[in-house]
């Protein structure tokens, strides 16, 4: 088969690869219909963190499955499937408790960006559709493999409820997905900080009242005039920078949340300060899989379109284009299929 494998900063190839066969009965093999870059891919490819060896690269997607082991019972071979990143088995004492992303047997998905994608604990891992969705529904349930899935989770850490304020730090695929997620779950109010056009109108249209373009303290500030000098009852941050994530804590009000996804790079919390601010705190690897079955019920039921993130699509022997459209922002999130 082929895949993308990442070589070097900038350096992303699309080679042969071996077929990926069944190592354990909780195993299966899927022929991928769609995958994508994510922005977290561009952390390694930026330089942001060491790559090593050259080594395969991706970890959402969404397929037919191939061939399964023999203890998975819940997916069969020619099922339309759709996982996470963060494989679990769905029956450990953290998954019961709704957290598959701390598993005790997880395994992260790293090697999506291929023809086919061995899936581990896939017995716990994949949600199969009820029949083969139509080719525009394949993008959101893409989406929702992760980036729905993530910033659905930043803004159930935030705490939106109806009624409430939200601010969304990001305006990447998961800064907008939050967007949706926050309109979903009530909030009245959803200020978008975000300096780029094309994606301020698709959070408009994602349900965003207000769009902030101002950035540290300026963009802080702002916030503060919106909510009438208080600041936002939730907050999700979705970039993963010092400098969201102090956006993000001084955004909320006191006795506000913050809920943060964007996978923290050189992000340091003052104890003391967030001691005072009375700023509740919680993020992580969001448990997609908890998630799974509602969001791909909105998505096929018309509710949501995450896929609209995806505003470059190209063949899979192209990745390497992908990676670079999405540096450079000319892209929000590209979508690759074999």
């Amino acid at each position: 088969m082929r895949g993308a494998v990442i070589h070097a900063p900038g350096d992303v190839r699309f080679e042969n690869l071996d077929d990926p066969r069944i190592t354990r009965p909780t195993d299966a093999i899927i022929r991928t219909v769609a995958t994508c870059v994510c922005g977290s891919d561009l952390w390694p490819y930026r330089g942001a963190e060491p790559i090593g060896d050259p080594h395969p690269m991706g970890h959402e997607y969404v397929g037919v499955v191939e061939e399964v082991g023999g203890e998975v019972a819940n997916v069969k071979p020619g099922q339309f499937v759709v996982g996470s990143f963060a494989t679990s088995d769905n029956t450990c004492v953290n998954c019961r408790n709704g957290w598959q992303s701390s598993c005790l047997n997880r395994e992260f998905m790293s090697t999506c960006q291929a023809d086919y994608v061995r899936i581990p604990n896939a017995h716990g891992t994949l949600v199969a559709t009820e029949e083969h969705p139509d080719a525009e529904s394949v993008p959101s349930l893409l989406a929702v493999s992760d980036v729905m899935g993530t910033g659905w989770y930043a803004a159930l850490a935030a705490e939106v409820k109806p009624g409430s304020t939200a601010v969304v730090v990001g305006d990447g695929a998961v800064g907008l997905c939050g967007v949706i997620a926050a309109k979903e779950l009530g909030a009245e109010r959803i200020i978008a900080m975000s300096r780029h056009e094309s994606r301020q109108k698709l959070a408009l249209e994602f349900g965003a009242t207000d769009i902030v373009t101002e950035r540290g303290d300026e963009g802080i500030a702002r916030v503060k005039d919106l909510t009438e000098g208080i600041g936002a009852d939730s907050v999700l941050e979705c970039v993963g920078t010092a400098e969201s994530m102090r956006q993000a804590l001084h955004s909320a009000r006191p006795g506000g949340n913050v809920g943060f996804v964007g996978v923290p790079h050189e992000v340091a919390v003052d104890g003391q300060e967030l001691f005072f601010s009375h700023v509740g705190l919680r993020g992580g690897p969001a448990p997609v899989r908890r998630y799974l079955p509602d969001l791909i019920d909105r998505v096929l039921s018309g509710r949501i379109n995450p896929g609209k993130v995806f505003d470059l699509t190209l063949p899979l022997d192209q990745v390497a284009e992908g990676y670079k459209a999405m540096d450079e922002r000319r892209a929000i999130k590209a979508l690759l299929k074999p």
